[in-house]
């Protein structure tokens, strides 16, 4: 079942048209990245789901019903512009935002303690926002998003200003959050992220979804027979006319081939057990990062 549909959206902007007839659908329980370059429509999309604005034409439907302005107490959003009263202190300011969402007061100074001390910022919520660094600040942000436990989470550039370390905490607890029952809506422009943590994808170009499906399967749908050889001795080998030619690469221990136009792997394997001590041979799949980049250009 899709906890969202959005069928056919259309937005225009003073002779801009934001959104072409754009569908999204994203099942319940799931890690969803919407994905495109800048001034795609990936935005307009996101502020029409939270009811920020309308689509032109077209419908948002939530767990198969029109989405209304009450179904917004059950949405997390994190928008990429970053919010917060930077005069108000952290601790004050978490548990105001819950409970305009709806959160009793003794229930959201309880969440509060839990989530800064996931966070490590327990000796800091008496401290004013403007006190803080920009990661703290992040940290908390993704706190008063997510504290009222909603049904929807929304993350606009979620890892934008984390360092390494707190990206990778921030990305378990978004598959923690999934784990325990939300579906969860992010735009990114890191690739690496939506491997990682993606289950499914739609990539949006001028307006207009132009990608979407299984990472996995989009990633099979892409591949380019390009295949990772090890053979003893670290030996390089050289390309064969019929079979496959040897691609320059400085990213891989073996040797890089690619498949020939009508050739097929396992003749290519027969060959190389004949003319090499062959040790292991591995399929190069596209990253996600490639595929975004020749799905725009129009190389896909």
């Amino acid at each position: 079942m899709n906890f969202i549909d959005v069928n056919q959206a259309v937005k225009q902007y003073d002779g801009h048209l934001a959104l072409d007839h754009v569908d999204l659908h994203v099942p319940q329980g799931c890690i969803y990245g919407l994905l495109g370059p800048n001034g795609a429509g990936k935005t307009t999309l996101i502020r029409i789901i939270n009811r920020i604005t309308r689509p032109d034409s077209g419908t948002v439907m939530i767990n198969g019903q029109p989405l209304k302005d009450k179904d917004i107490a059950n949405i997390g959003y994190l928008p990429e512009e970053r919010g917060l009263y930077k005069k108000i202190k952290v601790a004050d300011q978490i548990v105001y935002l819950a409970r305009l969402k709806g959160m009793p007061k003794p229930l959201a100074i309880t969440e509060m303690e839990k989530w800064l001390k996931r966070f490590d910022l327990t000796e800091w919520r008496n401290r004013k926002v403007e006190e803080l660094s920009k990661g703290m600040q992040q940290k908390v942000q993704f706190i008063t998003t997510v504290i009222h436990r909603p049904q929807l989470l929304i993350f606009d550039e979620p890892f934008s200003g984390f360092d390494p370390v707190n990206a990778e905490q921030l990305k378990r607890e978004i598959i923690q959050l999934r784990n325990e029952g939300s579906t969860i809506l992010f735009s990114t422009h890191n690739m690496a992220s939506v491997e990682e943590i993606c289950e499914k994808i739609t990539l949006i170009n001028h307006s207009r979804v132009v990608l979407e499906g299984n990472v996995a399967d989009i990633k099979q749908q892409h591949k380019k027979n390009l295949f990772v050889v090890n053979v003893a001795n670290g030996k390089k080998i050289e390309t064969h006319e019929q079979l496959f030619e040897v691609v320059p690469s400085q990213e891989h221990e073996g040797s890089l081939i690619k498949l020939c136009p009508g050739a097929n792997l396992r003749d290519t394997i027969t060959w190389l057990n004949e003319n090499y001590t062959l040790t292991g041979i591995t399929e190069q799949l596209p990253s996600m990062n490639e595929i975004f980049i020749d799905t725009v250009q129009g190389k896909c």
